[in-house]
């Protein structure tokens, strides 16, 4: 009699996917135990992480950062393959730029006497939000007082009962900075700013932080921020880089030890069919019968049954999957798992890349710098004094800056609402709109971090091409990483790597759907060495499954 090999099928060929499908091939291929596929609904793989070309420059439109290297799986990876170094120019290769010049609208260069004392308060707010114990970075004693002293309003504010945000236990901090009396400083401070005080300009600087922070959680409003559980994210220790030969080499180093044919694209699943009870008569399929539990149907018509499917779309596709009528899963997803789908947050975050044009590269291939980094400090969308023609989508992100020194490809990011007017902008619309907004904060001209009036006509800014992001409206992502909201917690995400059906019941077939992505991780969530750790989890729950049962040795 010959023994059936139970068949795995992996939705997805991301960072999760991947991880899953390298780690049950190189634990048991010398014994041909398993049947394994890796199905794919695009056309490449990499899911989430998709790095390509811009301006002759090495770019990523997914992930970018290796998020601390100290422990991190992704570093190891990046350092064996010897992917960290390459002779192309590659995003961020010099790791953080030349220190932003901060400017106001208007065209007004912010004195560091007014921005570091905010950008302080903040960091501040979001170490003691995040769980971070008292800095010590401060060598001299005037700042390490001073990093104290914010600590004592962070702690203030996360006392008060009103503090179920993260966006609003920042903003109970700067009341209380205000409230101390901590803006006042010497009149003459402000001189040259227009109709900008003070306060106005804190704000501005805050707020500009706060859109910052947007893009890291993907939060379009940091007021869905749940603030109880940002002290269990977990940060790995050491600097953020990004990866020279791209994240996909990451992506493709995974995938190199599969057989051919072991992924299959443009294979989109639009139905899984499980057993939530024992189902006494097999599954019909086509003409025949299948006695695996797990049947998926595909766009094209075609179905394959599966004893384990590990499932590692996008929270984003689950969401939305819960919410339409043709149903993804049948029977549908039991409670537990819908109402963690619904309560956890999924936002939108994309990037535009901007190519300055030849004719301006060439006016300023002797200066210092192509292009600053530039942090935008925006008047209020409401306020009276606001340049009426910058388009609202611009004035929620926080900088433009060059992708390393001296490129001519610039970079901005975008999240929440504004990200998705991005994508369905047209190149002119978005290049006009980016050419206003820089015709407002360069009004007075600025030349190498320098006002410079006689210089006017030579710092226009042009560009000859864009590419934007599209995680928002693509269907396989339907956004781009998750967040912990308001109303959902660290359990939301623990119920998320729930395999069903959840019960171990002789009355049904055990580990029948798996689920792994960043959105399964209670600590790494939003990251994609969180998506790594949830494909080793599932990969290592099915392998435990089959050595408990004498199958696996």
């Amino acid at each position: 009699m010959v023994v059936k090999k139970p068949r795995i099928v992996i939705i997805g060929a991301g960072m999760a996917g991947l991880t899953a499908a390298n780690k049950l091939h190189t634990m048991t291929a010398s014994k041909d135990m398993f049947e394994l596929c890796v199905v794919e609904g695009g056309t490449r793989i990499g899911g989430r992480i998709n790095t390509s070309e811009f301006g002759g420059d090495k770019i990523e439109m997914g992930a970018t950062w290796i998020h601390g290297i100290g422990g991190s799986p992704i570093h190891k990876i990046a350092q064996k393959i010897h992917s960290l170094e390459s002779n192309q120019p590659w995003e961020c290769m010099d790791g953080n730029l030349d220190e932003p010049i901060t400017i106001a609208e208007g065209g007004f260069i912010i004195k560091p006497s007014i921005v570091d004392p905010i950008t302080m308060l903040f960091n501040t707010l979001m170490d003691h939000a995040q769980g971070k114990k008292l800095s010590d970075s401060a060598s001299d004693t005037e700042n390490s007082e001073l990093h104290s002293y914010y600590h004592k309003l962070a702690a203030k504010a996360s006392n008060l009962s009103t503090t179920k945000s993260v966006g609003s236990f920042l903003r109970q901090g700067l009341d209380g900075y205000w409230s101390s009396g901590s803006e006042k400083n010497q009149e003459e401070e402000l001189k040259g700013y227009g109709k900008w005080n003070r306060k106005l300009l804190e704000e501005g600087i805050f707020t500009m932080h706060e859109n910052t922070q947007r893009t890291y959680t993907s939060s379009g409003d940091i007021l869905t921020l749940d603030y109880r559980a940002e002290s269990e994210y977990q940060m790995f220790p050491g600097e953020e880089i990004t990866i020279a030969k791209g994240y996909l080499s990451i992506i493709e180093s995974l995938a190199s030890v599969l057989p051919p044919g072991t992924v299959q694209l443009g294979r989109k699943v639009t139905r899984i069919e499980w057993q939530a009870e024992r189902n006494h008569e097999p599954m019909n399929v086509e003409n025949g019968y299948c006695s695996r539990p797990v049947k998926l149907h595909f766009c094209d018509g075609s179905v394959m049954c599966a004893d384990h499917v590990i499932v590692t779309v996008s929270l984003g596709v689950l969401k939305a999957a819960i919410h339409d009528d043709s149903g993804m899963f049948y029977p549908p997803l039991p409670s537990f798992k819908v109402k963690a789908i619904s309560r956890l947050g999924f936002g939108v975050v994309n990037k535009l890349f901007m190519q300055l044009s030849s004719t301006y590269e060439r006016k300023h291939e002797q200066s210092k710098g192509l292009f600053p980094s530039l942090q935008m400090v925006f008047h209020s969308p409401n306020s009276e004094m606001r340049h009426k023609k910058i388009p609202w989508w611009m004035r929620r992100t926080a900088s433009l800056s060059p992708i390393y020194n001296n490129s001519s490809v610039l970079l901005s990011w975008f999240a929440g609402e504004e990200a998705l007017a991005l994508e369905s902008l047209k190149d002119e619309e978005i290049i006009d709109g980016v050419s206003t907004t820089l015709s407002s904060f360069l009004s007075d001209k600025l030349c190498n971090g320098n006002l410079n009036s006689e210089k006017s006509n030579e710092y226009e800014v042009k560009f000859n091409k864009v590419l934007r992001t599209d995680w928002g409206t693509d269907p396989l992502f339907l956004g781009s990483y998750s967040y912990v909201a308001v109303g959902s917690s660290g359990d939301d995400l623990d119920a998320m790597a729930e395999p069903l059906p959840k019960e171990k019941a002789l009355a049904s077939p055990p580990l029948q759907i798996l689920f792994a992505g960043e959105a399964t991780h209670r600590t790494h969530y939003s990251t994609t060495h969180g998506a790594y750790f949830s494909g080793l989890r599932e990969a290592n729950r099915l392998l435990q499954h089959y050595h408990c049962l004498g199958i696996y040795n």
